[in-house]
């Protein structure tokens, strides 16, 4: 009874300890931030840009956030949010700094990479911060790409919330501005054709362009586009579907599928939860995707078969462009699917959610089997585990998450397997 009792504990030992850094390693900055209300502007551009997503999806971070009148600049330049991006990502550092360690650096100065480096926008040092010890117990932050000796701008004011190793949120005097930053191209100028293009996707260029998609995407990307563009390789790859099968409707709603009508940066998908609506979808048709994650990397699922994201394009709000490794292939599409067309005849029996008045495009009602042979349809994968709740459940706990479902599963078997022990 000893050995069990003794088994029994150790295995709740180690489920407290996981239980226990999960629910450390959980973070939610727009919440940590909201008892604050001398932050409130810093905290809406993280909402409005995204960034917000992308700091809840890193384990190690420090925010460097500012008071509203020291960030008023950027509104009384009227800067569009692709600016206010690239700015703000530049306070939001890739490792951990508290006040202690603050004055603590290895020979009084320190090159901390920031999430404006990650953007593939910033050239040399611009993505990085120099923070320097300075003389009489101060501590100065300023960009790492202007010519040594410069001043440091900005100083270390005070700490707001620390969550030591995860994240830090400091708070500094004015804003850290590299060279050139306030200068980023307005979302309005983006050229997607040209850009894809250039990102090796001439294939899907035409095909948007012959079939009229290019001119939806230019019409949602004044309130919100995301485009999941597949290489040219894509469409040479061996399991490649025969797109010659498609009608013209298919095609249409094929491109389609490729595009949210919503701005949704890599920060974003990473802490999807759920199914995602596409361009595509309609009242008969989910036309949906999943996403899943593995560190950095981002997968979209669509039932019938997956695609990585390979690289971003342009992360310009409100729009955002990426290639993916291969084509999404919706289930709708495919002959091995119960055909789902936004408009049925009358011998089809359709559901009472079906409309006549379905929006366009309209599909063909028995599409072709293009994906030759069918994949097995594989199970809609969950989203990412970060997220959080609506409400901290204390002041002291603003900004914590709570432990995903899959460790009150743990709990759950671990109990069983208690008892189990107990019993024999």
């Amino acid at each position: 009874m000893n050995t069990g009792l003794k088994s029994a504990m150790g295995v709740l030992h180690l489920l407290f300890i996981t239980l226990s850094l999960t629910a450390i390693s959980a973070h939610n900055i727009t919440q940590i931030l909201s008892p604050f209300p001398e932050y409130s502007q810093f905290n809406t551009y993280l909402t409005q840009t995204k960034l917000s997503d992308e700091i809840n999806s890193r384990d190690t971070i420090t925010v460097l956030v500012l008071n509203n009148a020291a960030i008023s600049v950027l509104a009384t330049e009227q800067s569009p949010l692709s600016v206010v991006k690239k700015v703000l990502s530049l306070h939001v550092l890739l490792d951990y700094f508290d006040a202690k360690k603050l004055h603590q650096i290895s020979a009084g100065t320190a090159l901390s990479t920031t999430l404006y480096q990650t953007t593939g926008d910033a050239h040399g040092q611009l993505g990085f911060v120099n923070i320097t010890d300075l003389k009489g117990g101060k501590v100065g932050f300023g960009s790492a790409a202007d010519s040594p000796g410069s001043a440091l701008n900005s100083t270390y004011v005070k700490e707001v919330k620390t969550m030591p190793y995860h994240i830090s949120v400091l708070e500094i005097s004015e804003l850290i501005l590299a060279p050139g930053i306030l200068a980023a191209p307005s979302a309005s100028n983006v050229n997607i054709s040209a850009l894809l293009v250039k990102a090796g996707c001439k294939k899907f260029v035409s095909l948007i362009e012959d079939t009229g998609v290019l001119k939806m995407y230019e019409t949602a990307s004044s309130t919100g586009l995301t485009v999941f563009a597949p290489s040219d390789g894509a469409f040479k790859a061996q399991n490649a579907p025969d797109l010659s099968k498609l009608n013209n409707a298919e095609m249409v709603s094929l491109l389609q599928y490729h595009a949210l009508s919503r701005y949704a940066p890599k920060g974003t998908l990473k802490t999807t939860k759920g199914p995602i609506s596409t361009m595509a979808t309609n009242g008969a048709g989910k036309y949906d995707l999943t996403v899943t994650t593995a560190g950095d990397e981002v997968t979209l699922g669509t039932g019938y078969s997956s695609s990585r994201i390979a690289s971003t394009v342009i992360d310009s709000p409100p729009v955002v462009i990426y290639t993916v490794d291969s084509l999404l292939l919706a289930p709708e599409l495919s002959g091995s699917a119960p055909s789902t067309a936004p408009v049925a005849s009358p011998s089809q029996s359709p559901s009472p959610a079906v409309s006549a008045k379905a929006p366009s495009p309209v599909i063909a009602t028995s599409p072709s089997s293009v994906f030759s042979p069918p994949a097995p349809p594989m199970g809609s994968p969950e989203g990412s585990p970060v997220g959080a709740p609506d409400q901290p459940e204390d002041s002291k706990s603003a900004g914590d998450v709570k432990a995903p479902a899959l460790f009150e599963a743990i709990l759950s078997v671990s109990v069983a397997v208690i008892f189990s022990v107990f019993l024999s």
